[in-house]
C-alpha cells in the first residue's frame, strides 16, 4: 500500500516538550486505517488525550477512511470517551496492556 504525502506521525507538544503522538498506518483493508495513540508519563496537561484524537480524526488519512482502529493504553479513559463522542459504532476490549478501539467514522457535510 503506498504512503500517504502527509506525514503519518501526529506530535502534541507542551513548552517544547513531546506529550504525545500518534501514528498512522494503512491497511491492506479498504476504508480501515490503523493508528497507536501514545502519552507521556507524568503529569500532562488536561485535555491531552482528547487533544490527540482530534488531532487523529483531522489526519487526511484518517479522514478519507471509513473505520478506524486504535491501539491506546488500557487505562486512558480520557481517549476513548472521545472516541466515543466522535464516531459511531465504538467497540473497545482489553489488550495486554493496551485496549483496542475499533470504529465507524462520521462525515459530515
Amino acid at each position: 500500500m503506498t504512503r500517504s504525502a502527509y506525514d503519518p506521525t501526529i506530535q502534541l507538544e507542551t513548552d517544547g516538550r513531546t506529550v504525545a503522538t500518534a501514528e498512522v498506518h494503512p491497511t491492506d483493508v479498504a476504508g480501515l486505517v490503523h493508528s497507536d495513540l501514545h502519552v507521556e508519563a507524568g503529569h500532562l496537561p488536561s485535555g491531552t488525550g482528547a487533544r490527540l484524537v482530534d488531532a487523529l480524526l483531522a489526519h487526511p488519512d484518517v479522514d478519507s477512511a471509513d473505520r478506524l482502529l486504535v491501539t491506546m493504553p488500557l487505562g486512558d479513559t480520557e481517549m476513548l470517551a472521545r472516541v466515543r463522542e466522535r464516531c459511531d459504532g465504538v467497540h473497545a476490549h482489553a489488550a495486554g496492556a493496551t485496549k483496542l478501539v475499533e470504529a465507524r467514522l462520521e462525515h459530515r457535510a
